[in-house]
C-alpha cells in the first residue's frame, strides 16, 4: 500500500522532468529530421536545449523558444541540468526511466537504409549540384598533400577471391 504514493511522486517527477543537452558546435535547428528540410535556425555552440525525442540519427529539440531537429553528435546530453545533490540524481534517474537515456551515451549508431527507403528514393539535384561543389583538382589535392606532408603510397589489389581484411584490425575476415 506505502508503494502507491511513491509511484505517483515517480510518475510526477518524469512528467515534469525533461533531458537537457548542450550543442557541442553551431548547427542548424531543422523542421524535419533530415539533412534537406527547411532550416528553422542556428544554434551556437553551447546552447542548451531540451530534447524531446529521438529519431535515427537525429533529435528532437526545444532552444530559444524554437522546436526542431538536430544531428544526434552535435548534442551532448545532460549537459545544462538544473538542480544538485540528490535531486540532480532523482532526476537523472527520472530521465533514464522516462527516455531510456542516463545521458552519460559514449557511442551511437545509425540504421541504414531498408527496401522501402530504397524504393522510394528520390534525386536530389541540389545535394548532387553540392557534392560536385565539393571536388577539387589534382594540382589543389597535391598542394594539401605537400602542406600537410603527406607521401603517396601504392598498394596493390587484392587477388581475385582474397578475403578482405576487417577495417578494425582484429584480423576477422568474415564481415
Amino acid at each position: 500500500m506505502r508503494l502507491y504514493p511513491a509511484l505517483w511522486l515517480l510518475a510526477a517527477l518524469a512528467a515534469g522532468a525533461a533531458e537537457t543537452g548542450t550543442v557541442l558546435r553551431p548547427t542548424e535547428l531543422r523542421a524535419k529530421p533530415f539533412a534537406d528540410a527547411a532550416k528553422v535556425a542556428d544554434l551556437p555552440a553551447s546552447a542548451a536545449v531540451e530534447i524531446v525525442s529521438r529519431q535515427g540519427a537525429w533529435m528532437q529539440v526545444k532552444a530559444g523558444g524554437q522546436q526542431g531537429w538536430v544531428k544526434l553528435l552535435a548534442v551532448r546530453t545532460g549537459g545544462g541540468s538544473s538542480g544538485s545533490g540528490n535531486a540532480s540524481g532523482v532526476l537523472s534517474a527520472v530521465s533514464l526511466f522516462k527516455t531510456g537515456s542516463s545521458g552519460t551515451t559514449v557511442a551511437t549508431g545509425v540504421k541504414g537504409l531498408d527496401e522501402e527507403s530504397l524504393r522510394n528514393a528520390q534525386p536530389n539535384p541540389a545535394q548532387l549540384a553540392k557534392l560536385g561543389s565539393y571536388a577539387v583538382s589534382a594540382g589543389e589535392a597535391s598542394r594539401f598533400a605537400r602542406a600537410g606532408k603527406l607521401t603517396a603510397v601504392s598498394v596493390d589489389y587484392l587477388p581475385a577471391g582474397a578475403p578482405a581484411a576487417d577495417p578494425s584490425g582484429s584480423g576477422r575476415t568474415d564481415r
